[in-house]
């Protein structure tokens, strides 16, 4: 799911507000409660969030030379002044006592939602870094201290133990925000692209039903017809072996359309207990002749549950991805089936089973792993590749509750991993 241009607006908006409060807890810190030692340190801090917002606001305007920057480079800016900001203010008012520590946590929650790879960890590292810094710095004396006075007396500074705590806290804190958010944007991304995957096969679905039903209908006339000359050429041997050839060929292209009809209508997967074991071993009896003589099988089909799933469902993507894998070896190699049982190590689907796909083959480029899923992307289409297998194959499996992993390195090979529920209740002895 990718940031709208807008993602950082409401940041903006949100940092008005915390400028002012800034410049009104500095007046009445200072001037009714005594609490500050100084206010001129903070007026600064406020009035310079005030100058990089109005830079930002600025930036994000239609109008703006440097719109396009990305979203994602947009709010990294923003949470690195952000975070620089908000030190700064600490720190003139009493870094290791002051309760709004906390508010790093929050950085940490914006950085886990919107920034990709390693770059909320690096958020998270730094903050860490510059708290243990600063509390150590404020402990030796290497740091003019700026104390809080409560009662007219100043907060004395912190003991070690108490400084050595302050800083674990703070560090287990932003690292489990940092986790926890990162986790639910990945899981909210893969749940996203699978809707846009399921719409997508939706309306190809429709569109395929339409292009068949015109087909069906002249095809219909096409075969009154044939039979017709048949009739009328009985007599000739040859020909009525041509008429023969021709009708079995319409008749396929019948079938095949009716196939496609009753495919994309919407309809509901049969669920019921299915032994995985059967269902591999009955594809790889379908590959029959597929399998060249370069070609070694190997199969690791490993005493696994029942799961809940439709069994010819299962074939059709299994002979999917076992056509693919062969596809992937042209010059030979070795094609292995294997099924096994995740159990708790499965963070997603408890109990779950596992049928894999391997071969070592040529591998996928990492540019395409995130597009093998799309309808129509292919690197085959030379050799009749479609871009709907592996997309309805994902369709397919979801509709069933379970998921396709994929992993492959280049010239070394590709697994794909179709993972499904076990059967509630199913019992079995794992090897």
């Amino acid at each position: 799911m990718k940031l709208p241009p807008e993602g950082a607006i409401w940041l903006i908006r949100l940092r008005w507000f915390v400028a002012t409060c800034v410049f009104a807890a500095t007046l009445v810190g200072y001037y009714i409660f005594h609490v500050l030692a100084t206010p001129i340190p903070l007026f600064v801090m406020g009035a310079f969030m005030c100058v990089y917002n109005g830079v930002l606001t600025m930036v994000v305007r239609e109008e703006s030379p440097i719109r396009g920057l990305r979203p994602e480079d947009s709010i990294f800016a923003q949470i690195i002044l952000d975070f620089a900001a908000l030190t700064l203010v600490l720190y003139f008012s009493d870094f290791s006592h002051n309760p709004f520590i906390l508010y790093y946590i929050f950085h940490m929650i914006i950085a886990g939602m919107y920034l990709r790879g390693i770059r909320p960890y690096l958020v998270a590292g730094g903050t860490t870094l510059v708290i243990g810094v600063i509390i150590w710095a404020e402990y030796l004396n290497w740091l003019p201290r700026f104390p809080l006075r409560f009662g007219g007396q100043e907060l004395p500074p912190l003991h070690g133990l108490q400084a050595l705590a302050l800083f674990l806290a703070m560090a287990s804190s932003l690292g489990m925000a940092t986790y926890f958010t990162t986790s639910i944007r990945r899981y909210v991304d893969r749940t996203h692209a699978e809707l846009r995957q399921k719409e997508k096969m939706l309306g190809i679905g429709q569109l395929v039903a339409g292009i068949a039903h015109q087909i069906a209908n002249p095809l219909d006339g096409v075969q009154n017809c044939l039979r017709r000359i048949g009739d009328a050429v009985k007599n000739d041997p040859r020909l009525t072996e041509y008429v023969q050839m021709m009708a079995e060929a319409l008749e396929r292209i019948e079938k095949t359309a009716k196939r496609v009809q009753a495919f994309a209508q919407p309809r509901g997967l049969s669920l019921e207990r299915t032994d995985v074991n059967a269902a591999v071993e009955g594809t790889l009896a379908m590959l029959g002749t597929r399998i060249g003589n370069n070609i070694r099988v190997e199969k690791d089909l490993r005493q696994v549950p029942e799961v809940l799933g439709d069994k010819y469902t299962i074939q059709e993507v299994v002979f999917n991805l076992c056509t693919n894998a062969l596809a992937a070896m042209p010059n030979g190699g070795t094609l292995t089936l294997r099924t096994r049982v995740l159990g708790t190590q499965d963070d997603d689907q408890m109990n779950s089973v596992a049928i894999e796909v391997s071969d070592t083959g040529v591998g996928i480029p990492r540019a395409n792993l995130e597009r093998i899923f799309e309808p129509f992307f292919t690197t085959r289409a030379e050799s009749g590749g479609t871009g709907l297998g592996l997309g309805l194959c994902r369709m397919l499996i979801s509709e069933m509750g379970g998921r396709i992993e994929v992993r492959s390195a280049l010239g070394q090979g590709t697994t794909f991993t179709v993972i499904l529920n076990a059967y509630r209740g199913a019992q079995w002895r794992q090897r």
